[in-house]
């Protein structure tokens, strides 16, 4: 076997692998992601295995297998480094890293994003509370980054002007911001339960209203807005896949504001899998035609 050929399939199994990882971890967005062109698929799912990979270490294996936190946040530490590393070289002997490293290095994410990412999962290390301040930075480099990551991976080989990349980089930053505000709000009581954990500035989880719900919620559809405004203008080879990931958190949205407050700590509001599968047909008829879609409380209509 030729040392091309070796690459070859070391890459091929590398991105395979980061496949599985998505196709493990979340129903919804390897629904969305078979709405990708194939090619823009392989280099979604390589972002979604590093960010998986190291919400693991943070909040869920290396805690199960029984780490110290400070063994965590050396293999946090380790992770970034293995990143960047990659992003420098080409090749890591972690499998998830280098598919990440070959996306990323054909699109151009670049320590910009990726280190805002990794400080925002070192927070997770340290903080239980955060401030306004806090909570936009964590936001920013836990979700943010990640749709700025996606939108790279979207417009790869295209071009567009100054003023519709703009656009759409709101539309990715807003987007990822609301998927991560409400995944906040849906997990309020087992995060303060199991992790001691409170996200969102001023709200104690003790006392938690209907009146802080509507709150949150009001700001979750502000960014839900924004981000439907932009998903018309995107790529066909991704514009149906974003258009069913907005529409699946909207019908979560839709979900949360006729669930009590009381109640919502109990549980953990989920769309089944056969409302996402409508969700998903009625996507591939309201995005065929540009302009065509605006953001209401109910999901995206005309």
């Amino acid at each position: 076997m030729s040392k091309s050929s070796g690459l070859e399939l070391y890459n091929a199994v590398a991105l395979a692998t980061a496949g599985t990882v998505i196709r493990s971890y979340s129903t919804s967005f390897t629904l969305a992601s078979r709405l990708l062109d194939r090619g823009v698929r392989g280099r979604i799912e390589s972002v979604y295995g590093l960010v998986r990979l190291a919400d693991e270490i943070v909040d869920g294996t290396a805690a199960a297998a029984r780490l110290e936190p400070d063994q965590i946040a050396k293999r946090l530490d380790g992770l970034e480094q293995e990143t960047e590393t990659a992003l420098s070289s080409g090749y890591s002997s972690n499998l998830i890293v280098h598919a990440f490293a070959l996306t990323a290095r054909d699109v151009g994410i670049g320590p910009e994003l990726t280190r805002p990412f990794f400080g925002s999962m070192r927070a997770d290390l340290t903080l239980t509370e955060h401030t306004q301040e806090s909570f936009t930075d964590y936001v920013y480099g836990s979700a943010e980054v990640i749709g700025l990551m996606c939108l790279r991976c979207f417009l790869y080989k295209g071009t567009v002007s100054i003023e519709l990349e703009e656009t759409l980089m709101e539309g990715a930053r807003k987007l990822g911001a609301a998927f991560q505000k409400v995944n906040f709000l849906r997990d309020l009581g087992q995060d303060f339960e199991s992790l001691g954990r409170s996200y969102f500035p001023d709200l104690r989880v003790e006392n938690f209203s209907n009146a802080d719900k509507d709150r949150l919620l009001a700001d979750i559809e502000a960014d839900l807005r924004i981000s439907a405004a932009a998903i018309p203008f995107l790529p066909t080879s991704s514009r149906y896949a974003v258009a069913l990931a907005q529409e699946i958190f909207a019908e979560l949205v839709r979900r949360l504001n006729a669930t009590p407050a009381s109640e919502l700590l109990q549980t953990r509001v989920r769309v089944p899998n056969p409302i996402k599968l409508a969700l998903a047909a009625r996507v591939m008829v309201k995005t065929r035609v540009p302009g065509q879609l605006h953001f209401n409380s109910g999901g995206l209509s005309r």
